[in-house]
């Protein structure tokens, strides 16, 4: 692979870039690559890309009384009936 310099980047753009690919979660060198890709259209099209968000009210909301009755249950489906083994 080539390594390419980018001279006369002023701090302006440089603080761009930085914040683009801080928000995608890629590096700067990704950011630049993924983005060059896109504009000589020789980006690949994700098929299974989409992000739902229609259940994520339902994360993370257990009470402390239904955690207990799951771990009870788990807890109970771990032990190993010795007489099924024998």
């Amino acid at each position: 692979m080539k390594t390419i310099t980018i001279r006369g980047l002023n701090e302006h753009l440089s603080e761009k870039l930085k914040q683009a690919a801080k928000k995608e979660a890629k590096s700067i060198n990704q950011f630049v690559i993924d983005s060059i890709r896109k504009s000589l259209g020789e980006e690949k099209e994700k098929k299974f890309s989409v992000i739902h968000h229609d259940m994520d009210h339902l994360f993370g909301k257990w009470s402390e009384q239904e955690w207990k009755q799951i771990e009870k249950t788990i807890h109970m489906e771990r032990k190993i009936d010795k007489e099924l083994w024998l």
